[in-house]
């Protein structure tokens, strides 16, 4: 049987959806929810009340300024800052929960980018995130592009919606560390 918090000697800890965001959100100082895409028109993957955490929502474009917003965080707090990075996914028509790839890479690039900043106590499951933002991110236009949550979009006549979410900083190559993230 797998512990209750199996990631908690880690600073930065990843999961997935909803059960990933029970298991990861009560010790953490933030939670990050890593979406790429808007939804697709079924409920969230995070379905939850989160007034009772400190929540930032991630896209492709806001890696670099969350991973300085929380290095920030830490500096204030004197001590590690306890980050946990959720890939939101999505859901499918009868409702269950989808696995996003286009969420995860979200999540790798923040992770990524926290541990260029030096948050890089990372568990298993957050390197993996990262290495495979890392590994991909010359395909990230495409993957995104290319996902199930894309094309469903592009299905629905959002095209404009994915075209925007591809055409970041991240994807670019030019991120930008600044401003506080939405949410913060």
């Amino acid at each position: 049987m797998i512990p209750v918090d199996p990631q908690h000697k880690y600073q930065v800890r990843f999961d997935v959806g909803l059960v990933g965001f029970q298991a990861l959100a009560g010790q953490a100082d933030v939670v990050i929810l890593a979406d790429a895409l808007p939804p697709t028109g079924y409920a969230p993957g995070i379905p939850t009340p989160l007034t009772a955490h400190r929540v930032i929502a991630a896209d492709l474009g806001t890696a670099a300024r969350i991973a300085a917003w929380a290095l920030a965080r830490q500096a204030e707090k004197g001590d590690r800052f306890l980050v946990a990075v959720i890939a939101v996914g999505e859901r499918r028509n009868d409702g269950t929960a989808r696995f996003a790839v286009e969420d995860f890479l979200v999540a790798g690039a923040v992770i990524d980018a926290l541990a260029g900043l030096g948050i890089d106590h990372v568990s298993p499951e957050a390197a993996a995130a990262a290495a495979s933002f890392t590994g991909l991110r010359q395909a990230l236009r495409h993957l995104v592009s290319a996902s199930e949550t894309a094309l469903a979009l592009v299905a629905d006549g959002r095209q404009a919606e994915v075209t925007a979410a591809v055409q970041t900083p991240a994807i670019l190559g030019a991120a930008h560390a600044g401003a506080a993230p939405a949410g913060a």
